[in-house]
């Protein structure tokens, strides 16, 4: 039995939203604006979010549309048959709408000559829908000025981990915190997960250092189901630097939108005869077009041309600084790039508005599975989903918690975390859990995942570091385990789930889902 912590402090809220990227902060907005007090936790600092890193832009209907129907076409055929058509029409209706919210909150958007707002076009679109930031910087757009309007309005605790969601028989009844103080417990009704998503499952990744896969951890110990799990999207043109692991910085696909080409170390085109729109497939199309074309060539890379764009660094200054940080001209120099892991599809079993399967906890972004993105998410629908059902979320944790006011934490306790090595952890992951997978691979994973050993919390408070570097492992292990699982059990090949062992379906028979509602993570609840 796992020793329960000393709760140095206690606190109450209305609402706790957990992560500080667009659809948590959003979420916090919303929450106060219907009146309810909330607090933002972030583990990291306040640009420590996968919000921060995303260049291309936010995809909504374009002025010349007459209706969402278009896009949502070009959402489902991304998604490979598995999007919920209902979930994917119902969010990108509401689209607009969360673009004017995002407007009246302070972001601006990119405007050209003649004054109306710019619109790009990207991967599996059909015509030029993205509305973008900064030329490349939409993320770190939205980020400061969700920010700015959330820290006028409710606090925002930094460099504090939560550990667990606490429950009682009526639902979410609080969080188990840590931070400098030591372990802490926020007494609520209402608990958001908007934590982001889990590309520190691999080596190298486009997610920052905190995406290690908590709020599915999370989901699963206070006893929600997460689905689609399997469905990791690798973002096909990630700057590649020899030797470099972690956290590796994207080369837009809006690059490609705008004229650049993939090519081989020949000059030879990448997607040609692959799929009709070539580099501007879908990106599981073009990830498997790039790491086939590796393959065949027995290369680490391929390359990414833009040499005949006019002025690169002006139209994509973040791509230009990347580029230009390990020694590379974007107007004269090939880009190397290559495949690395990106976003997570699925999630937290969520509806349209972030409600859960518990009673009080909601989860929005890229932490939650809403049905929009089903097997391959369209580029640039995640902020928009982070926009309109962090929005949604929000509102409906302060309708409850506005309902239920008399609410207190039960008697505190800590799962029984298992762990494996974080190092070995990735290099299975991406070994055997990457662009292309099979049924042996993901049986070694499993076999590296089944031998985890037990990690405890340090009961006195321990350090920040310590405390957060467990949680982190043990959330890391229990998400590799679910994906693990939902990839084995997913014999077909479907959108960003390549099995070599099958052959690649157009559409979903969804018969082998893995929903993990009895898998309890972290494996066993004290």
């Amino acid at each position: 039995m796992t020793p329960n912590p000393t709760i140095a402090w206690e606190d109450r809220a209305d609402v706790v939203i957990v992560g500080g990227g667009v659809a948590g902060l959003t979420a916090a907005r919303a929450a106060t604006q219907a009146g309810q007090t909330s607090v933002v936790v972030c583990k990291g600092g306040p640009v420590d979010t996968a919000t921060q890193f995303a260049q291309g832009g936010v995809a909504v209907v374009a002025d010349d549309e007459p209706s969402a129907a278009e896009h949502v076409r070009d959402t489902l055929a991304a998604g490979a048959g598995l999007c919920d058509e209902a979930a994917v029409k119902d969010i990108l209706e509401a689209g607009p709408a969360a673009i004017r919210s995002a407007i009246n909150a302070g972001v601006h958007f990119d405007t050209g000559a003649d004054g109306e707002y710019a619109r790009t076009r990207e991967g599996g679109h059909s015509r030029a829908r993205i509305l973008h930031a900064g030329g490349d910087a939409t993320g770190a757009e939205l980020q400061r000025a969700l920010l700015a309007a959330v820290r006028t309005q409710c606090p925002t605790r930094f460099f504090a981990t939560v550990l667990r969601v606490l429950t009682n028989d009526a639902g979410v009844s609080g969080v188990l915190v840590h931070d400098d103080r030591g372990y802490g417990v926020i007494h609520t009704a209402a608990v958001v997960l908007a934590t982001g998503g889990v590309g520190q499952l691999y080596s190298s990744s486009t997610n920052p250092s905190g995406a290690t896969g908590d709020g599915i951890a999370l989901a699963l110990d206070a006893g929600a189901s997460v689905a689609d799990v399997e469905f990791i999207q690798f973002h096909p043109t990630v700057l590649f630097v020899p030797a470099v692991e972690g956290r590796r910085p994207l080369v837009s696909e809006a690059v490609r939108g705008e004229g650049a080409r993939l090519v081989d170390a020949r000059g030879d085109s990448v997607t040609d005869g692959v799929h009709p729109l070539g580099d501007l497939a879908p990106r599981d199309v073009v990830a498997r077009a790039v790491h086939e074309r590796m393959r065949t060539l027995g290369t680490d890379h391929v390359f990414l041309d833009a040499r005949a764009l006019p002025d690169v660094a002006q139209r994509f200054p973040t791509v230009t600084a990347g580029c230009t940080d390990a020694g590379i001209d974007p107007q004269h120099d090939l880009i190397p790039v290559a495949p690395a892991a990106h976003y997570s599809c699925g999630g937290v079993v969520t509806d349209t508005h972030g409600r859960t399967s518990v009673p009080g906890l909601f989860a929005a972004g890229e932490v939650a599975r809403t049905g929009l993105h089903g097997a391959n998410r369209l580029a640039s629908n995640s902020l928009l989903e982070g926009l309109v059902v962090g929005e949604r979320a929000g509102a409906l944790a302060a309708q409850r918690a506005a309902e239920i006011t008399d609410v207190r934490a039960a008697e505190v306790s800590v799962p029984r975390w298992r762990v494996v090595d974080r190092g070995a952890l990735q290099a299975a992951m991406t070994t055997h859990a990457s662009v292309v997978r099979d049924a042996q691979g993901l049986t070694d994973l499993l076999t590296l995942l089944d031998s985890a050993t037990e990690r405890a919390l340090p009961v006195d408070g321990g350090s920040q570091a310590e405390v957060r570097g467990i949680f982190e492992d043990a959330a890391l292990t229990v998400t590799a385990t679910a994906l693990a699982r939902a990839a084995l059990a997913r014999t077909e090949s479907l959108g960003c789930h390549t099995r070599s062992d099958t052959p690649v379906s157009t559409t979903s028979t969804d018969d082998a889902r893995y929903d993990a509602a009895e898998d309890r993570s972290p494996v066993d609840v004290a």
